[in-house]
């Protein structure tokens, strides 16, 4: 069986894309849509635009969600038996399974990324990245700061984002080096995403995801809240909701796609940070991308 997967925020490359809308009409045809429904050349800014302007919080989401969403619709075999997304890539995983329209996903998308810049500025705040340590230690250790700080994204087994208050990260980082972590980093990142800082930008998207259309998907959607198969409208978008304030847990959701069958993973978007979290967390499996 073969899973689709699809990147997040921070896989943006000046260029990225242009291949694809050079070579597939259908993927030309998204391209220049999405310049409309936007009212900006976000196909320049993905094709010529430096690391700064592909940084602005209205390009990123959008940029990376429409390469990746091109990048399978435009592939002639793609069929797949289940799909995940990784953050941001959750949304470009339910236009490719057909829950949402690709007009409905991009709107979302851009709504999304304002949503969690405002609730940046309201809360500054930030991410680390904790390397080499077991999810329960990190857990703990977070649990017992008197800050907001909690896991983040559980990217593979022994890599682990914790997201917080300023605070809270600076005193997480001393103590999980202290614990033995490898590497404890703070991300240059604008804010603690998937923590209860994001709850601003919770709110301002759950009135727009509750007025979306949503159809059942072709495939069942791993979502990154608990990391199993949805294939329920209601469900997927009361996941979808929770998603900014809840961990990613990705570990899982690979974990259960190959429990459920997977053998082939496909990466769909720019980048191929997806392919070797796959392959951490499960050596047997084969991965490729679009």
């Amino acid at each position: 069986m073969k899973a689709y997967v699809f990147p997040g925020q921070g896989a943006q490359f000046t260029g990225m894309g242009k291949d694809l809308y050079d070579a597939s009409p259908l993927a030309k045809n998204l391209f220049d849509h999405a310049n409309d429904i936007l009212g900006f050349d976000l196909t320049r800014i993905m094709f010529l635009g430096t690391a700064d302007e592909q940084k602005e919080t209205k390009v990123t989401q959008p940029a990376i969600f429409l390469h990746s969403v091109a990048a399978a619709l435009a592939e002639s075999s793609f069929s797949p038996d289940m799909v995940a997304g990784h953050s941001l890539g959750e949304f470009s995983a339910l236009v490719a399974s057909k829950a949402l329209s690709f007009e409905d996903g991009l709107l979302l998308v851009a709504k999304r990324a304002l949503a969690m810049q405002h609730a940046c500025e309201i809360n500054p705040s930030t991410m680390a990245a904790i390397i080499g340590l077991d999810d329960k230690v990190v857990e703990d250790i977070c649990a017992a700061i008197d800050e907001v700080v909690v896991p983040a994204n559980y990217n593979c087994p022994g890599q682990l984002v914790i997201s917080g208050s300023m605070k809270g990260i600076e005193i997480a980082c001393d103590r999980l080096k202290s614990a033995g972590a490898r590497r404890a980093m703070p991300l240059q990142v604008g804010g603690a995403f998937h923590s209860p800082l994001m709850e601003p930008a919770r709110s301002e998207l759950a009135a727009a995801i509750e007025s979306t259309t949503f159809n059942e998907p072709v495939c069942p959607i791993y979502q990154n809240v608990n990391s199993v198969p949805a294939v329920d409208v209601s469900v997927i978008k009361e996941n979808l909701i929770a998603q900014l304030t809840s961990p990613v847990r990705w570990t899982q959701s690979v974990q259960n796609m190959v429990k459920d069958g997977a053998r082939v993973f496909v990466e769909c978007g720019p980048g191929k940070v997806l392919q070797g979290l796959v392959k951490k967390i499960d050596a047997n499996v084969d991965v490729m991308s679009l």
